[in-house]
């Protein structure tokens, strides 16, 4: 594949190993993730028996919602490389890490040393934290959030099938696309998804989501989230369902929709809100929601769920009035249809 950029020809750059790979990730951290973000790279800071004989490539903590950031595992991949030899295999061995208790407690350990060690990193963190304790904040990210980011430099026929076939996969891994075009000693990036988009893009498209063979239940949602999403939830779920009984909430490995005729909203569920994507033009939703956060959604993230659409946050019950009344709106257009 050609870019054509600034009069400029760039080609596909083809990685010959893959800890060039994974220099360019570190070198770019801060333009690939975010400048919310704090990477930090596993192979320099942390001991190969620490993993069960496994190194990640990564860590990657997620500020940009401070109230709520995320962690990740990273793990880069080529391509090029055996799928079951090579990501399987490390893949697997992050599930096992991750539900192993004493493994979970030395993570947030070690973790915290390399932050009080590392000067640089110790600052970025306390400019998110503020004033809260820096183990602590660890240990809250870490107990909230396991997360498995993949990165890799090409297209894995193996990976839908992962995601369609295992929950864990389905859940815990996000992968993004990373190409490099070369001009000369000049390189450009491109990426699949954002990262900034990569908790609303888990496939394809929607269709794909829901034509999976694993089935989920309502409580799938709630096993991390705080008592008070799910009572946002079900505030909302009540009262469309006195507006419309026939209107169908269902729940998908990523989501939880309201269904008429077709999908209306999203509910996204975090550890201490609810994320609601609404189908309906942003301007729309701006001019009725007074009291919620709104957040706007890139063009790929509304293609992923085939039209105009916006998110609302949600962190308690107060004001819901105004977020219900929008939704037995939307969701009485589709009953008029």
């Amino acid at each position: 594949m050609i870019i054509y950029h600034n009069s400029k020809e760039y080609k596909e750059y083809s990685y010959a190993k893959e800890e060039d790979f994974e220099k360019d990730i570190i070198t770019n951290s801060k333009l690939f993730f975010g400048q919310n973000t704090i990477y930090i790279d596993a192979k320099k800071k942390i001991e190969s028996k620490s993993f069960g004989g496994t190194i990640p490539d990564g860590f990657l903590f997620d500020f940009s919602d401070k109230e709520n950031p995320e962690f990740y595992i990273v793990e880069a991949e080529l391509a090029k490389h055996s799928f079951y030899e090579h990501i399987f295999a490390q893949i697997t061995k992050f599930f096992a890490f991750y539900k192993n208790k004493s493994s979970h407690s030395e993570l947030i350990d070690k973790l915290y040393k390399i932050v009080k060690s590392d000067g640089e990193i110790e600052r970025e963190f306390l400019n998110f934290i503020g004033k809260k304790e820096i183990y602590k904040s660890i240990k809250d990210t870490l107990d909230a959030s396991q997360n498995i980011l993949l990165m890799i430099d090409g297209e894995k026929r193996e990976l839908p099938e992962m995601f369609d076939t295992y929950a864990e996969w389905g859940t815990m891994v996000k992968y993004i696309i990373l190409k490099k075009y070369t001009n000369n000693s000049e390189s450009i990036f491109s990426m699949h998804p954002e990262f900034q988009n990569i908790e609303y893009i888990t496939g394809t498209s929607v269709e794909d989501i829901e034509e999976e063979v694993i089935e989920y239940d309502e409580d799938f949602h709630f096993n991390k989230s705080s008592p008070a999403t799910k009572e946002i939830y079900q505030e909302i779920k009540q009262k469309i369902l006195e507006y419309n009984e026939s209107a169908y909430f269902n729940p998908q490995r990523s989501y939880i929709s309201i269904k008429t005729n077709r999908n209306v909203a999203y509910f996204k569920f975090r550890k201490t809100k609810v994320r609601l994507i609404i189908m309906m033009d942003e301007g729309i939703v701006r001019s009725k929601i007074q009291s919620h956060e709104i957040k706007s959604l890139s063009e790929s993230v509304q293609k992923f769920y085939n039209g105009p659409c916006c998110a609302i946050d949600l962190n308690s019950k107060k004001e819901l009035g105004e977020v219900i009344n929008l939704l037995i709106d939307v969701v009485g257009r589709e009953k008029e249809r």
